[in-house]
């Protein structure tokens, strides 16, 4: 099974508007799914060029589905689908 990529866009739009709140999926969700899912912070992901207004960062990506105005309930809730679609 792959593994569940977890991007999380700590570009300054996605940092200030609360991706700074999102680090702590870096502890929460290896303790919750052990080696199934990759998080990692990147630079930016190029979104708000698309969404002009930042009206809906911060951002996160899990595997290729864009996450937008993400708080950590919305992105375990993706994972928790995403390895439950798997697992299938």
């Amino acid at each position: 099974m792959d593994k569940v990529s977890v991007k999380v866009c700590l570009g300054t739009t996605c940092f200030v508007m609360g991706s700074a709140n999102l680090q702590e999926l870096i502890d929460l969700v290896p303790r919750k799914y052990g080696d199934k899912v990759d998080v990692s912070g990147v630079p930016c992901l190029g979104l708000c060029a698309t969404d002009w207004e930042f009206s809906k960062a911060p951002y996160v990506k899990v595997d290729n589905d864009v996450i937008k105005e993400a708080t950590v309930e919305k992105v375990m809730a993706a994972v928790e689908a995403k390895l439950t679609k798997k697992v299938k």
